[in-house]
C-alpha cells in the first residue's frame, strides 16, 4: 500500500501540480490577504457594537449591516448570530425576549467600554470576529 501511495505521489506532480508553483510573493500575498481579512473583521465588529447601541433584533442588524454595505452575514446569516451569542457570552450584550417572541439585544456598560475603546484608540486585536467564531487563528 505504501508503494501505491508514492507512486500516486509521483503521479500527482508529474500531472495535477506540474503547473503549481508556490513562491514568496505567493506566501505574501496569502499573508495581506488575512490580515485585510482581520481588519475587515474587526470593522464589521465596531459596526455590530455600533448598531447595538439601540435594542434591536438579529434581523434589524443583519439589515442594517447590509445598509453599510457589509454582507458577509448575506448567505451566512448564522454566523451574525453566532457572533451576536459570542457578544453575549463575553457580557458585551444583554439579551431579553420581546413579547412577539423576538430576541432583543444591547450593549451592557461592558460592551460600551470595548466600543468606546476600539473607536477612539483603534486598536488592533481589542476584538476579533475570528476570536468568536472560531474561524481562523489570528
Amino acid at each position: 500500500m505504501e508503494e501505491r501511495l508514492k507512486n500516486l505521489k509521483k503521479s500527482m506532480k508529474k500531472t495535477c501540480f506540474s503547473q503549481l508553483e508556490f513562491t514568496e510573493a505567493n506566501r505574501n500575498q496569502i499573508h495581506k490577504k488575512i490580515e485585510k481579512e482581520v481588519e475587515d473583521d474587526e470593522m464589521i465588529l465596531l459596526a455590530v457594537l455600533q448598531l447595538l447601541l439601540e435594542e434591536k433584533t438579529g434581523h434589524d442588524v443583519a439589515k442594517q449591516l447590509r445598509s453599510r454595505g457589509i454582507l458577509k452575514f448575506e448567505d451566512e446569516e448564522g454566523l451574525l448570530y453566532t457572533v451576536l451569542h459570542a457578544l453575549e457570552q463575553k457580557s458585551y450584550l444583554i439579551v431579553r425576549w420581546h413579547s412577539d417572541y423576538s430576541k432583543m439585544y444591547k450593549l451592557t456598560s461592558k460592551g460600551r467600554k470595548v466600543l468606546k475603546k476600539m473607536e477612539t484608540k483603534r486598536v488592533r486585536g481589542v476584538l476579533k470576529l475570528s476570536n468568536l467564531t472560531g474561524m481562523y487563528e489570528s
